[in-house]
């Protein structure tokens, strides 16, 4: 049996907080427990509610809208900070290889978005060799009208830059907004019937809690 995705990134971690200078350490940890504390903003999207259209570019910079994702069925949304982000890859890959060859007996389509520029978006796709559609998402603008998005610290932004990660050079716009790690199932009538933000960065949506919310779906119906 495969470790979770929880379980490989406390594995990271674990690496991780032997290896990062010690005060960039402590920069990400604070902000860990910033978001910890501040929780799952009130705002964010939930169930029930109806996800509003939008068309972003995938990573060959071709547009694709929000209805072409659920015209066959329903759709699991993942939004993701960026190929830069460890814990990011671990989840992708999980999905990739767990999750994804067990979409076809729900007819659901598998897509992921990030704030990163289109060619950043090959690049993830390319570097985990993902067969899932990877979108671009400027400035968070999707995110950000979910209720999911942040703007990112400045002393974190200062402790990723002296690691040698520029968030304006990597993400569309140079922005610096990044979306809380969060799973969404959509319905072919784009309706929430899924939903789980991760305020924790490190944390992810398992694959087991995707499928058993499909499993849901389709004992439900439409």
């Amino acid at each position: 049996m495969s470790a979770t995705i929880r379980e490989q990134s406390d594995q990271f971690k674990a690496v991780a907080a032997k290896r990062l200078p010690p005060e960039a350490l402590e920069v990400f940890d604070r902000s860990v427990e910033h978001f910890l504390a501040e929780g799952v903003p009130a705002e964010a999207i939930k169930i029930g509610d109806r996800l509003a259209a939008f068309t972003l570019d995938d990573a060959a910079g071709k547009p694709v809208g929000l209805d072409q994702l659920v015209a066959a069925g329903p759709a699991v949304i993942v939004f993701y900070r960026g190929s830069w982000c460890p814990y990011c890859n671990l989840a992708l890959r999980a999905y990739q290889q767990e999750l994804l060859p067990q979409l076809d007996a729900f007819g659901a389509r598998l897509v992921a978005i990030s704030p990163q520029s289109p060619d950043q978006s090959l690049t993830t796709a390319e570097k985990a060799d993902l067969a899932f559609t990877v979108l671009s998402d400027p400035g968070s603008r999707v995110a950000r009208s979910i209720g999911i998005a942040f703007q990112q610290a400045d002393d974190v932004l200062a402790a990723q830059r002296q690691l040698g990660l520029d968030l304006t050079k990597v993400n569309a716009e140079g922005a610096t907004y990044l979306p809380r790690p969060t799973v969404l199932i959509v319905d072919r009538n784009q309706t929430v019937q899924f939903v789980d933000v991760q305020p924790d960065y490190t944390a992810r949506t398992e694959v087991a809690e995707i499928l058993a919310a499909l499993s849901h779906l389709e004992i439900s119906g439409p």
